[in-house]
């Protein structure tokens, strides 16, 4: 069965009062969920131009500022985020909470770069978590330590007392995250660390060179990821993080659509992708088509890895309607065939030219993506196959010896998008070792 995350809000106090629990034990909701949606919003949905505008465009801080004075969202309510995200099968949301552009979707004291500060004059994020606890889905904020308004960030030693200030700024914005909205499943980080300062390079006199990987910032600033850390675990014993802070990872971050790599069930890993062109806003984006992403989808499960896709809402907070609808396809074929999505491990066959597999329990499912003919030829597996059930259509016939697997499935009967085989198994199929 899925696990569940916990979706009552805790007081700070019960917070500090939980055991806190390993990374496995604390991953495991995470792992059975596979699918979950990043929500990448705020000021440069206004310009539409992606979330980097700022920086690709060199727009000056203090006119890249006024937009807060037109971000004042109509007619919007987080709860149809949440739907979408439902419509889609996803288990899991990310929103970005604040992005390197410095602007925060939450109160941050006297702090008049927030939402609640300036037009909106609305906490998104107390808006946010509310909405997707009550559709039963899993809570995570996304939070970027770099802010393009400290120098500090480009030059830490030059302009130490700018990255100090940066630092103080992530610090107390982090707490205020942690510690004000109740229990948080995922914390999703992204700019900080010191491989991420400067932005991966170094000052050689007035020349900036990238650093060879996988050299890290060797300077005097430091962003004391260890305190960070230590409050975080206070205030949320239990929830997940990836690796892109100078702290304890419980899972790896993947990104984009060219990074989707090998088979790992050693190293927890997630895959995040936009659905289309920037993570930010951009109007009349074309989307791929809807193979794509359920063959992107099953190609992440047989991995052994969760699939985080991106949709970049308008400035009002709308999702534009051919990406909603492209969700709602997705989720239409994970009601059919989500069984071979969910709670699955990768494996025990590894990614090939045909395709992936998943496992649960006594049976492993097969994601036939390309198919060689009418037959698919696989390693000899040491478990007997009782059945095997074509979940998409058509009668499967099957050839078990020692050696290999032979799966024939008439042509008419294979899928454009994805051919799903439920082999049937007398013993667990986690006791099978990886073939390839």
């Amino acid at each position: 069965m899925l696990a569940v995350c916990y979706l009552v809000a805790a007081a700070p106090a019960l917070a500090n009062e939980s055991a806190n629990t390993d990374s496995a034990a604390r991953l495991q909701w995470w792992r059975d969920a596979k699918f979950g949606l990043f929500i990448t919003w705020g000021l440069y949905a206004i310009p539409g131009r992606g979330e980097w505008v700022q920086w690709n465009e060199q727009i000056p801080v203090n006119e890249y500022a006024k937009l807060a004075d037109q971000f004042a969202p109509t007619n919007f309510t987080p709860a149809s985020w949440a739907a979408f995200a439902k419509a889609a099968g996803m288990k899991y949301t990310v929103l970005v909470t604040r992005h390197h552009d410095g602007f925060a979707l939450f109160a941050d004291g006297t702090n008049t770069f927030t939402s609640v500060q300036s037009a909106a004059d609305r906490d998104f994020v107390a808006e946010y978590v509310q909405a997707v606890r009550a559709a039963g889905l899993c809570v995570g904020v996304y939070y970027s330590p770099l802010d393009w308004r400290f120098p500090g960030y480009i030059m830490p030693d030059l302009q130490r007392e700018s990255a100090e200030a940066m630092r103080d700024q992530y610090h107390r914005q982090i707490i205020e995250l942690l510690s004000h909205y109740g229990k948080l499943d995922v914390l999703w980080f992204d700019g900080g660390g010191t491989n991420w300062l400067s932005f991966g390079g170094q000052w050689q006199g007035a020349q900036w060179l990238k650093r060879p990987k996988p050299q890290p910032y060797h300077g005097g600033f430091n962003w004391r990821d260890d305190e960070v850390y230590a409050q975080l675990r206070r205030w949320q014993p239990d929830v997940v993080i990836n690796g892109r802070a100078d702290m304890p990872e419980d899972f790896h971050s993947r990104e984009g659509w060219q990074a989707l790599g090998d088979f790992d069930n050693n190293r927890p890993w997630e895959l995040c992708v936009p659905i289309a062109g920037a993570w930010g806003y951009q109007p009349h984006l074309k989307l791929r088509p809807l193979k794509d992403y359920i063959q992107l989808l099953a190609k992440v499960a047989g991995r052994d890895g969760n699939l985080l896709i991106n949709v970049g809402p308008d400035r009002n907070g709308k999702i534009d309607e051919p990406q909603a609808e492209c969700l709602r396809e997705i989720g239409a074929w994970l009601n059919q065939y989500g069984e071979s999505i969910y709670a699955t491990c990768g494996g025990p066959f590894l990614p090939g030219n045909w395709g992936v597999s998943t496992r649960r329990d006594k049976t492993i499912y097969l994601h036939v993506l390309k198919w060689p003919g009418e037959k698919l030829v696989l390693p000899g597996i040491p478990a007997k196959v009782i059945k095997a059930v074509a979940l998409t259509q058509g009668d499967v016939n099957f050839v078990q010896t020692a050696k290999q697997l032979e799966i024939t499935l008439p042509v008419t009967n294979h899928s454009e998008l994805d051919t799903v085989i439920a082999l049937e198994l007398d013993s667990l199929a986690e006791n099978i070792p990886l073939l390839k």
